[in-house]
């Protein structure tokens, strides 16, 4: 599929179907012929509501998936195709925000529906994916013996987790409680997430014990995070809530956020990996534990609880759209035509 024509092609076929593409690729109708179906196994309440525990969190949920994403970058195979596009520390913003976008619109109510923005943003990842694979192969650059393939299985399957079981754990951590529904249309969400995404309906977890299992298989087998991967969380802290700030007070504001969300990170890690990443050390990592008493007893209320409830569904909601409008670019989620030193035409060779 090539930038251009076949974006378009793709995009058309999206919002109204692939019959209302005429003369449509015939790669373009196999693709749509497995996007199109739904596997058995897919919960329609997962799509509706399967959301509801990430978005009840509210900002907590930004701290969930900040360790997720530093959890990827943790693994040294894992995080070489994102080294591969260069510019760490000034892609970190437009990455973290398309993130924060997918992560919206696949929560949403319907995200994942035929013609839901979730499904759409995720079917435009898988092919990015895919790109970024052909690219980096092409390159001559890469070390399969060390990394394996670029974007394979075993990385899309962590993938899957860090959004789904990891962030979980991570709430859970921060002292949420969650019911065994809530868990179960959560992970059944983003297993299908994953099935768009390409990956194989074999190895995703289709329950939280699947996922915890898995999580030790791939924990079991990767390094130490390398220097690639404290590059890369050095640059996602660098964008985070500091980075907004225009004035001294908003300056201010976003530095004590920032320091209270890297003290969140480094409790919910832990010290040593915290340590291997190099994420700050800052005081403010005590500050989880009367944060946890706290939530946890609301959390064990049923009646608070209960009232609470459609309210922070509301806000959560609200504090996800702000956080994406803060920098998702206009060509987000296109292909990619280049890695960094190598020209268009010598990736595409």
């Amino acid at each position: 599929m090539l930038p251009g024509h076949g974006m378009r092609l793709l995009d058309k076929a999206l919002k109204e179907g692939i019959d209302a593409v005429k003369n449509a690729p015939a790669p373009l109708r196999d693709f749509f012929a497995e996007v199109d179906r739904v596997p058995a196994w897919v919960d329609p309440r997962a799509l509706e509501r399967g959301g509801e525990l990430l978005f009840r969190s509210g900002s907590f949920g930004g701290v969930a998936l900040g360790v997720s994403l530093l959890y990827g970058y943790a693994s040294p195979g894992g995080n070489k195709p994102l080294v591969f596009s260069g510019q760490l520390a000034e892609q970190a913003p437009r990455r973290l925000a398309e993130t924060s976008r997918f992560v919206l619109t696949t929560c949403s109510p319907g995200g994942l529906a035929r013609h839901g923005e979730g499904l759409a943003i995720t079917v435009k990842v898988r092919l990015m994916h895919a790109q970024v694979r052909r690219m980096i192969l092409a390159s001559g650059r890469w070390d399969s013996e060390a990394w394996g393939l670029p974007i394979n299985q075993h990385d899309m399957a962590g993938t899957s987790i860090l959004f789904s079981y990891a962030a979980i754990e991570s709430l859970r951590l921060l002292g949420f409680v969650f019911d065994d529904e809530e868990v179960h249309l959560y992970m059944q969400l983003w297993r299908y997430s994953g099935y768009l995404i390409g990956l194989d309906a074999d190895i995703a977890p289709a329950s939280e014990y699947d996922a915890r299992r898995l999580k030790d298989i791939i924990r079991a087998t990767e390094g130490d995070p390398d220097e690639d991967g404290r590059k890369l969380a050095a640059a996602l802290f660098r964008a985070g809530p500091r980075s907004h700030g225009k004035t001294l007070a908003e300056r201010r504001r976003g530095e004590r956020q920032s320091q209270v969300g890297e003290g969140f990170v480094r409790a919910i890690m832990g010290e040593e990996l915290s340590d291997k990443l190099g994420v700050p050390k800052t005081h403010l990592r005590h500050a989880i534990h009367p944060l946890r008493a706290v939530l946890s007893r609301v959390e064990q209320n049923p009646f608070v609880k209960s009232a609470l409830r459609e309210r922070s569904i509301k806000v959560g909601r609200a504090y996800w759209r702000l956080a994406v409008s803060r920098g998702v670019a206009p060509n987000a989620f296109g292909l990619p035509t280049q890695l960094a030193g190598v020209s268009r035409r010598g990736a595409a060779a």
